[in-house]
């Protein structure tokens, strides 16, 4: 939460869709395992959204929370980059509605962030991280660019896919953010602060699979985003151009 009316130490940004069965327990596990202070904005597209009513119900009880209408533009890639705006804290955390995130990993990304880390990821395939459930296709694809661009594209961290990850204000004010799908922001940021020499951690992480409500993610209308910057980052280790 937000101690003394200071700033936040960390901005946390949740695009919604119809979270209804999941937000207060995303909301409550923030309060529950997060230390340091922080914000949460939860962002929406459209005021009959079923996550809205939920969140308002959950306002008195955490001063930290506050709802924010997306006004770039339906969705999921509007809502991160208006909630990243509308963010105040010198370090943002993308975090999903749905759950599937290890919230107890947190504190130490905020460490590392203000250590100097422009990028830290929650990592499923690094030692100790855990990938529970999921379509069998979704995590091997996902599996494999992640350690293919550590091993052979020299990236850092072992998980570029996973969109829980947190950024310095500073390095996403200086990118260019040219993905139009939705979940690849978390790939494109990962293969320019790469090649743009910036520092990248990690952290591992156990991710499951949502146990209520709806996934948005379409792997075969997503996967040529994902190709995109993944043919990005070797075309520029080739010097190939960008």
């Amino acid at each position: 939460m937000i101690l003394g009316g200071e700033p936040p130490r960390l901005s946390v940004v949740i695009p919604v869709r119809n979270e209804a069965e999941n937000i207060r327990q995303v909301l409550e596990g923030f309060r529950a395992k997060v230390h340091a202070s922080h914000e949460l904005v939860v962002v929406y597209d459209s005021d009959d959204d079923t996550t809205v009513p939920v969140v308002e119900r959950f306002l008195a009880e955490l001063p930290s929370v506050r709802l924010h209408r997306n006004r770039r533009g339906r969705g999921v890639l509007n809502a991160m980059l208006s909630g990243i705006e509308a963010s105040r804290a010198p370090l943002v955390l993308v975090a999903m509605a749905d759950g599937s995130d290890d919230l107890s990993q947190v504190d130490a990304m905020v460490a590392l962030g203000e250590a100097g880390a422009d990028l830290v990821a929650a990592s499923r395939y690094m030692r100790g991280g855990r990938h529970h459930g999921g379509p069998r296709l979704k995590r091997f694809l996902s599996r494999a660019a992640g350690l293919s661009l550590h091993r052979i594209g020299r990236v850092p961290i072992h998980d570029a896919t996973n969109n829980f990850k947190l950024y310095r204000r500073e390095f996403l004010e200086s990118v260019k953010i040219e993905s139009s799908g939705g979940f690849e922001f978390a790939l494109e940021l990962v293969v320019k602060a790469t090649l743009d020499g910036r520092r990248l951690a990690e952290v591992p992480t156990s991710w499951r699979e949502r146990t209520a409500g709806q996934s948005r993610f379409r792997l075969l209308a997503w996967l040529p985003h994902y190709l995109r910057w993944y043919l990005y980052l070797f075309r520029g280790r080739l010097g190939g151009g960008r």
